[in-house]
């Protein structure tokens, strides 16, 4: 019979201990401490994330309970709270920034394709609101008597995953965060009215990359020509339009603008594009696929812990809500790589209800009945060169 290691420690193992040990060496930060390494930290706060502790106090008392299954999980001694604390505090977030980074690149690399036809990438961008306490986070500022943090979020839809992750405080405005990005080539991004920046659209368009959003009502322009549409496709025009007045001259190329009609709640949408080699229905499906944005807002928030927080400075929330993204990625990555059937939140259930159990991750997911489909248990390791 196969020697499994726990669950925890296989999902942990994901990423091989060296690469986190070169971070690590990068962004250093803090008194140095033989007890708290990255890797302890970054144990004991994925141990909270996928088994819902609620306080670090909650988080230590539970490692300390599974004590033997500790040194396999990199951990050599005994985790304080305080330790844990001051490594949330001190030991910079950027680490983890990074991390995901590397993480969302290897994930990508056998994630699925979009659901359309066409091979340019699809970019969804969106921003959401965790809102906080003004008294006890002074630092995030929002409004005079409210505190919230933004995180602004470009989701690929391949494999619908987040490739660019950004958080800031509240008042920063989603279209500053907008410019820093450099997409591919080619990509389509969508979005929605908070984005509108002529100037910007501009810039996209000479940089080779399509948008695709909705028009706002007081916008000006020319309707230079109109083509033709499917009856039937809801598509009720196809324009190729100018943009006049003021702000217009700050995009003078010709755009797309589309009208079309949802026949299930009767609500007309019109939406503002560059691309012209797709169908006005395509533009439509497009737009509509940006709600899957929405579901993942909705999902990590559900599933993750991001809106209750184990510590009250910036680096703390920094650090929580990054260790929490990096799992989200671990967890897609292993249904990409297994090609199980089991949605991701039947995966995380699965895993925090059985986190010090040993046996195999497929063994896991595998269908109680389904004695004859023997799966391949390997040593997941997928940050290896």
């Amino acid at each position: 019979m196969p020697h499994y290691n726990t669950i925890l420690n296989q999902m942990i193992r994901m990423i091989p201990r060296h690469e986190i040990e070169k971070l690590e060496k990068k962004h250093k930060g803090g008194r140095k401490s033989r007890v708290m390494t990255r890797t302890s930290q970054f144990v004991a706060m994925s141990f909270a994330q996928l088994s819902g502790r609620r306080s670090l106090r909650d988080t230590v008392s539970g490692l300390m309970s599974k004590t033997r299954n500790l040194y396999h999980l990199g951990i050599k001694k005994k985790v304080s709270r305080s330790t844990l604390a001051y490594a949330n505090e001190k030991k910079p977030s950027s680490f983890y920034e990074e991390l995901f980074s590397k993480v969302y690149g290897k994930c990508s690399s056998i994630a699925p394709k979009h659901k359309f036809r066409f091979k340019n990438p699809l970019y969804s961008m969106d921003v959401t609101f965790i809102d906080l306490c003004l008294s006890v986070f002074e630092w995030a500022k929002f409004r005079k008597r409210k505190g919230a943090i933004k995180i602004h979020t470009v989701f690929d839809h391949r494999g619908y995953l987040p490739a660019f992750v950004s958080i800031t405080d509240g008042k920063k405005h989603d279209i500053k965060v907008a410019r820093s990005l450099s997409l591919p080539r080619g990509s389509i991004v969508v979005m929605d009215r908070a984005y509108t920046d002529y100037r910007w659209f501009h810039e996209l368009h000479e940089n080779g990359i399509y948008f695709v959003t909705r028009q706002k009502r007081n916008a000006v322009y020319r309707v230079i020509r109109r083509g033709e549409v499917k009856k039937g496709s809801g598509v009720t025009s196809d324009q190729r339009i100018i943009l006049t007045g003021h702000k217009g001259k700050e995009c003078p190329v010709e755009l797309r603008r589309i009208g079309y009609r949802d026949s299930e709640t009767g609500k007309h949408y019109v939406f503002l594009t560059n691309c012209f080699h797709l169908s006005a229905k395509t533009i439509c499906d497009i737009y509509r696929e940006r709600w899957q944005i929405e579901l993942f807002f909705k999902w990590i928030k559900q599933h993750l812990k991001i809106k209750t927080f184990l510590g009250t400075s910036r680096n703390a929330v920094m650090t929580q809500i990054w260790i929490a993204l990096i799992l989200y990625l671990l967890l897609a990555w292993f249904k990409f790589q297994s090609k199980i059937e089991l949605s991701l939140t039947q995966m995380i259930r699965l895993i925090g209800l059985n986190l010090f159990d040993k046996r195999g991750l497929f063994e896991l997911f595998k269908p109680p009945d389904d004695a004859n489909n023997r799966i391949d248990n390997r040593q997941l390791s997928f940050l290896e060169a």
